[in-house]
């Protein structure tokens, strides 16, 4: 029987999705072991990084001799705080390896195949029609910036504010948003925003209930309130607060909370924000999702700062009840649109690649 190798690298790539956001520096990368047209065995990369995809899959019990292995990315050939999983894969007599993106660690970069032909009968690349997969850890690694996403939600007639009532959205939109969430591992909001909302910015969804991305508020002058709900959490997910101010009682009062306040002399221009991205980088952040009105989302659009951006129409008119604190034609004006193939109940998701 002739093996499908797409359906066997697809599985490996639903596997690396379950855990995107999730593996700090590490790229989430899933693996599939093949043998007689079977599946035998299955890993991916553990949340917060290690071990690794393929370790995961052959520490098992299992005769792995003469079996495939599915890779969405590159196996390391490198030693660092775990030895190299080629290492592993030829330990374990794996007949034919198939991945489909080289790793851009130059440690690794298009050595596997040298690394492994001595061992293995084949080594091949597979191609994978989602090119944009790795898009955060290539960012990352090439530039040493994070992934910054947007998403945010409108009325069918393109209000983003409901005057009365807190969701322009369904509940099954809104399911899927927090499942979007998770994918991440830092999201960004405004003191206005937050303030506004009260908002928790977790993952309220069964199953990821206890999955909290870390937390950045942008309050350029201190006007985050005292009290509001996301002071419950900040013991249980690193929350940082970027502000221009020099209110050194606030700045002690939101400490006292357990938010780490850091300070910028600006933050008004692209090179700000830059550098903004570049230290959270610095403290680990990866996947960055942006959760703001118009007026913060319309700042970071100007300067290019953006790079996907998840839209949800709601299915209802808001009319004379809606209303937007800017003006929304860049969201009119988006090009390379594309609806999710995703049931929401009347409401629907778009996604934009916009640099």
């Amino acid at each position: 029987m002739k093996q499908n190798h797409n359906f066997f690298s697809n599985l490996a790539f639903n596997l690396a999705a379950n855990n995107l956001g999730k593996t700090k520096e590490n790229p989430s990368v899933g693996c599939v072991v093949v043998k007689n047209n079977t599946v035998i065995s299955s890993g991916v990369t553990s949340v917060n990084g290690r071990p690794h995809a393929e370790y995961n899959a052959l520490d098992k019990n299992l005769n792995f001799k003469d079996a495939v292995m599915y890779l969405t990315l590159e196996p390391c050939t490198h030693y660092g705080q775990t030895p190299p999983c080629t290492n592993l894969i030829k330990k374990k007599r794996i007949k034919t390896v198939y991945y489909s993106f080289d790793d851009p660690d130059p440690r690794t970069y298009q050595k596997a195949k040298k690394v492994l032909n001595k061992k293995i009968k084949r080594v091949k690349k597979i191609d994978y029609k989602n090119k944009d997969f790795y898009k955060s850890y290539f960012l990352n690694k090439k530039k040493r910036l994070p992934l910054v996403d947007a998403k945010i939600a409108f009325s069918k007639d393109f209000f983003t504010i409901k005057k009365k009532g807190k969701w322009i959205t369904n509940l099954r939109s809104r399911n899927v948003g927090h499942l979007i969430r998770s994918k991440y591992d830092c999201i960004i909001s405004t003191s206005t925003s937050i303030n506004s909302d009260n908002a928790l910015l977790n993952c309220r969804i069964k199953g990821l209930n206890n999955l909290k991305p870390d937390l950045v508020i942008i309050d350029r002058k201190l006007k985050l309130k005292k009290r509001l709900s996301l002071f419950t959490l900040a013991k249980k997910r690193k929350t940082f607060l970027f502000t221009t101010s020099n209110n050194l009682k606030k700045i002690s009062f939101f400490r006292k909370k357990n938010i780490k306040v850091i300070r910028f002399n600006s933050l008004s221009t692209r090179k700000n924000f830059l550098d903004l991205f570049k230290q959270l980088f610095r403290l680990g952040k990866r996947r960055i999702l942006i959760e703001t009105g118009l007026i913060f989302l319309n700042e970071l659009f100007k300067m290019g700062l953006i790079n996907n951006l998840y839209l949800f129409k709601s299915s209802v008119k808001l009319g004379s009840s809606g209303f937007n604190n800017t003006k929304i034609n860049f969201l009119k004006s988006l090009k390379n649109l594309k609806q999710v193939n995703v049931n929401l109940n009347n409401d629907s998701l778009f996604k934009s690649r916009v640099s």
